[in-house]
């Protein structure tokens, strides 16, 4: 009787095989989901980033402007100016150092116009015929025609725009010749080419700006976005991920610099009496607040709606639930207006 001998077994039984496979679903899902996870936080942190970087730049932006409003150069006020520029222009409404509009943007948002010298002075060379003739600076001024400037010795001033420049030498000095007649070949042109007095070397000439900043939307990245306009000029996309702007102004009222009350800027009236108020509200200002909502570019980075407080319209605080998934966080700075402050 031959022996039987018991072969090895090769391969795998099918229920070896059932486990193998489920272990490997099993293992394979977790790596699936810490991967998912792990993109999912990267996406956060990333937008976060950008969000902070987004807030601190549009406060930089804001704060190196704002604190320059009603900036005449050594004069201590714009009383002593007198504007040749013809009326119609943003540059007319000089004595309007700050103001804003509210709800002029995305979201209900204000926006801020701020005027003033926004340069660096260039020193006159030589004492004038007379009140009409070319006024003379120190070459490479960078000054152009079309420049709106201001023309100032720390006594009186005046507002007018260059209608042409050129280059002269003599005594083997270069000076920029700076011309104002009147009218001009763009808006607005000089109403009158005859300044105050005539203007020596203890004077210096500044060129002048406005400038509007504002909540819109960018349709290239359909983004809200802080916008800038520099002397009525089309508005700019400056920094996407803006979406909300609300500007409060510190009004002293007591005249010991210190704001007594923080107010939204008031509406246009509609008798010149009642814009007048406005105005001379607005000429108390001595510091500017801002609040800023800064939202992520990218959606879905959180399951749950994230709200925020924002302090609104009349200084009331509303908190805000989003219907995306959205991160928001709000930026708050206060800005001194330099040159109303002692």
């Amino acid at each position: 009787m031959k022996s039987s001998s018991l072969k090895n077994q090769k391969g795998l039984s099918l229920i070896e095989l059932m486990i193998a496979v489920a272990l490997g679903i099993f293992i394979t899902g977790g790596i699936i989901q810490l991967f998912t996870s792990s993109k999912q936080t990267y996406r956060i942190q990333e937008n976060i980033s950008r969000l902070q970087e987004n807030g601190r730049f549009a406060i930089s932006f804001l704060t190196r402007d704002i604190r320059m409003a009603d900036y005449w150069g050594c004069l201590a006020t714009n009383t002593s100016i007198v504007n040749n520029l013809i009326p119609g222009s943003g540059f007319d409404e000089f004595t309007k150092a700050v103001g804003g509009t509210n709800n002029d943007g995305v979201n209900g948002s204000d926006s801020i116009t701020v005027r003033g010298a926004l340069s660096s002075g260039i020193y006159v060379t030589d004492v004038p015929a007379n009140v009409s003739a070319d006024i003379k600076v120190t070459a490479n001024s960078k000054l152009n025609a079309e420049d709106i400037v201001l023309v100032s010795d720390c006594e009186l001033g005046n507002i007018f725009q260059i209608t042409n420049i050129s280059t002269s030498n003599s005594g083997g000095l270069s000076r920029d010749n700076i011309v104002h007649n009147t009218g001009g070949t763009s808006s607005p042109g000089n109403a009158s080419k005859d300044l105050q007095k005539k203007y020596g070397p203890d004077a210096q000439v500044y060129k002048i700006s406005y400038i509007t900043y504002s909540i819109q939307t960018d349709p290239n990245s359909n983004q809200p976005s802080l916008y800038r306009s520099i002397d009525g000029a089309g508005a700019q996309a400056l920094i996407e991920g803006i979406e909300n702007m609300q500007i409060k102004y510190g009004v002293d009222t007591d005249g010991d610099f210190t704001p007594n009350f923080y107010t939204d800027a008031p509406a246009a009236a509609a008798d010149p009496a009642g814009e007048a108020l406005n105005v001379a509200l607005m000429e108390k200002v001595v510091s500017v607040r801002l609040f800023l909502v800064t939202t992520t570019l990218d959606d879905k980075l959180t399951i749950n709606a994230v709200p925020y407080t924002l302090v609104g319209d009349d200084s009331t605080i509303t908190t805000t639930t989003p219907t995306d998934g959205k991160i928001r966080r709000v930026f708050t700075s206060t800005i001194a207006l330099r040159n109303r402050l002692p």
